[in-house]
């Protein structure tokens, strides 16, 4: 499961250009919500960024002037993301894993991570985000996700899944392609659990979203089970999702959550500094 897992995480870079395109970024008020809780504009904040994929997030924060460490494991996405935020020299984008990055000295006053930070090795993640960022600092963890709410389509959508990959309906039951995964929650615990951090906040962010059929498909191309099914299969189940969304108008409207979770690195503990790898807190 684990090395499983780990191919998805990195095949995103396949699909670098298409996923820059079709997927959603991030609106100003979620920015706003973030910054507000950092307590801090944002021309005097020093941030990192983990998993910044095409650059979507990064520059969303990048336009308040930031100065954003964006960590990137994909190279294909992060040549994309340098592409995209070359008009601010604020940023730098570098290659590699959180878990494999090396510490620098001076702390960070912001950790974000968006739709990536369940692609981070549970043993790492929260440890280590307590390592880089300083006390009191924010760490800021986004999500979409889908929230289907009783919409005709979605049970069509479903009968198409099952019918021609149930593979992938399997690994999601209800909620078929535009796949909504829970794994922030048991984030969310992890964070709880270290004792590292303050009490966590969760804010959500509604919204919907229009697809064409064509736009349907592009975006659920960018989706790691997706790229990972085997592509014969693949062509004739987004055929069907093709015509499924033409016999409706033509249209589909997806209807999202955006998960917002806050926190702040807690005061009074410290971790010290041991490179590629999070050292285990040792209280002050």
């Amino acid at each position: 499961m684990e090395s499983r897992l780990r191919e998805q995480r990195f095949v995103f870079g396949e699909a670098a250009e298409l996923y820059d395109r079709a997927r959603p970024g991030y609106g100003a008020k979620l920015v706003d919500g973030v910054l507000g809780f950092a307590g801090v504009e944002g021309d005097g904040l020093r941030a990192l960024e983990v998993g910044a994929g095409t650059g979507k997030a990064t520059v969303a924060f990048a336009s308040r002037g930031l100065r954003i460490l964006a960590l990137e494991p994909s190279p294909e996405m992060a040549e994309v993301a340098r592409r995209n935020c070359a008009a601010f020299p604020r940023v730098r984008i570098e290659t590699a894993t959180f878990e494999d990055w090396w510490v620098e000295p001076q702390p960070f006053g912001l950790l974000f991570s968006a739709q990536a930070w369940h692609w981070v090795d549970p043993a790492v993640r929260h440890v280590k985000a307590a390592q880089v960022l300083a006390p009191g600092g924010t760490l800021a963890l986004i999500w979409h996700r889908i929230r289907w709410r009783g919409e005709p389509l979605r049970d069509e959508l479903e009968e198409v899944y099952r019918r021609l990959a149930p593979e992938l309906y399997d690994q999601s039951p209800g909620f078929p392609g535009l796949t909504r995964r829970q794994e922030h929650g048991e984030l969310l615990q992890e964070i709880r659990a270290t004792g590292l951090f303050e009490q966590v906040h969760t804010r959500i962010h509604r919204w919907s979203e229009t697809f064409t059929a064509d736009g349907f498909v592009e975006r659920l191309t960018t989706q790691s089970n997706h790229l990972l099914f085997d592509a014969a299969r693949r062509s004739e189940l987004f055929d069907g999702l093709r015509a499924l969304v033409a016999a409706h108008g033509g249209e589909i409207v997806v209807p999202h959550d955006t998960v917002l979770a806050l926190t702040h690195r807690r005061l009074g503990v410290m971790v010290a500094h041991s490179g590629t790898r999070a050292a285990d807190p040792t209280p002050r």
